[in-house]
């Protein structure tokens, strides 16, 4: 027990508006250092960038969840058969100071064709001539998965399943032994997806959303037999959250052309609020442990022969869950893509 009189010190001090931190130095815990920043979520990002304007966007937020430390982007393919979709997705690297990511384009021509904002790629700065100049996007994807740490990748796909399914067939070869599923279930932690749909959308319990019925066999095999945890995140995340077209028009401003707000206005001009399909997955995917969403339970998720994705719980556990969404976490998650797909690039001089 404490002598009377330290008591009587600290209760004077305290009358006197003298109390200070030694006064409780005897009482008070030791301060603790912050725990450290966790390393960056290392992410290849694939995007049918070209088709909906919310890929653009979702490299904004990419981008800045970089710039601030949580993740590192090592490569783009595209599923999108278009001689402009690697020019601009160089011109978005480049625009925020990162011209050097490689990137990779599909050559698959039956996958849909034509863009509404494309061409923006040569408004803005880049090296890319055409999407023909890059490797094949299997190529890529194990030239990097050969390299990385076990469990060290996370892996995003906001387009079709074509490049991710056909990697799941790749054959060994100079960058690895191992066949392609074997690759991805060595070095992949986490598939983050945005398809699908499953939760009731405008009371329609039999929804076929475009990522999938556009190549349904690719993303039948990806659901089949994809060896590492998958989270979805469905059509009604993306609708829960529209993005607020006023910020297209006030929060790109510091610079006289931007490639997103431009982009978001070619697509579907302001006052349309487009909703954010693309980056709830790219959230979820760098930032998992932030409570931005709930998750489902365990289950496996099976993509039928019109295109639907059907989700069966698993008592046993299951690799598969997808993200949900609340009144209360909506407005938070819109807040965050807002604050992060506008932040201007670091040394960005107007």
């Amino acid at each position: 027990m404490k002598p009377r009189h330290a008591f009587l010190h600290i209760a004077l001090a305290t009358l006197c508006g003298l109390a200070t931190s030694e006064a409780f130095a005897a009482d008070a815990p030791a301060p603790t250092s912050p725990p450290p920043k966790a390393p960056p979520v290392k992410i290849i990002f694939d995007t049918d960038i070209g088709n909906d304007v919310d890929d653009a966007l979702a490299m904004g937020v990419l981008h800045s969840l970089m710039t601030r430390g949580d993740c590192e982007l090592l490569a783009v393919t595209t599923t999108k058969p278009d001689e402009l979709a690697g020019p601009f997705v160089d011109a978005i690297n480049t625009f925020y100071g990162r011209g050097d990511i490689p990137i990779a384009c599909t050559r698959k021509e039956s996958l849909p064709k034509g863009s509404k904002f494309l061409l923006l790629a040569d408004r803005y700065p880049h090296d890319l001539k055409s999407s023909a100049d890059t490797q094949e996007p299997v190529k890529l994807l194990r030239q990097i998965l050969g390299k990385a740490a076990d469990q060290s990748l996370v892996l995003v796909q906001v387009g079709f399943f074509s490049n991710f399914a056909a990697l799941l067939d790749s054959p060994a070869d100079d960058c690895s032994p191992l066949k392609g599923k074997e690759l991805v279930k060595q070095k992949v932690k986490l598939l983050s997806v945005m398809a699908g749909g499953f939760q009731t959308v405008n009371h329609n319990n039999h929804y076929l959303e475009y990522n999938v019925i556009k190549d349904i066999p690719a993303a039948q095999k990806l659901a089949k037999e994809w060896p590492t945890p998958i989270v979805w995140s469905g059509f009604e995340i993306g609708i829960a959250v529209p993005y607020p077209a006023v910020s297209i028009e006030r929060d790109y401003s510091y610079v006289p052309h931007h490639p997103l707000a431009e982009a978001y206005y070619l697509y579907t001009p302001p006052p349309h609020d487009r909703p954010t399909w693309d980056l709830t997955a790219v959230l979820y995917a760098v930032l998992p442990d932030r409570g931005f969403f709930e998750l489902s339970q365990p289950g496996q998720v099976t993509v039928e022969d019109d295109g639907f994705t059907r989700f069966k719980p698993k008592k046993s556990g299951g690799r598969d869950r997808f993200l949900i969404l609340n009144d209360v976490l909506a407005a938070r998650v819109k807040e965050a893509l807002v604050q992060l797909s506008s932040q201007p690039p670091r040394g960005l001089k107007p």
